[in-house]
């Protein structure tokens, strides 16, 4: 796992709906709006997963 700027442990596995970074990487690559990316998030938790599959089975 990597870390921050500040020695923190990142987590790959979550998607940081808060984060508009995090986002629009995933709204990039997945190829849908971060409307659709938040709502995702807000829908089923942060797991990266279950927001793919949900955004995978929306579309």
């Amino acid at each position: 796992m990597s870390t921050t700027k500040r020695g923190r442990a990142q987590d790959r596995a979550r998607v940081a709906g808060g984060q508009d970074h995090e986002v629009r990487y995933e709204a990039a690559k997945e190829g849908v709006s971060k409307g659709a990316v938040k709502d995702a998030v807000r829908a089923v938790g942060n797991s990266r997963d279950k927001v793919e599959q949900k955004l995978d089975a929306d579309n």
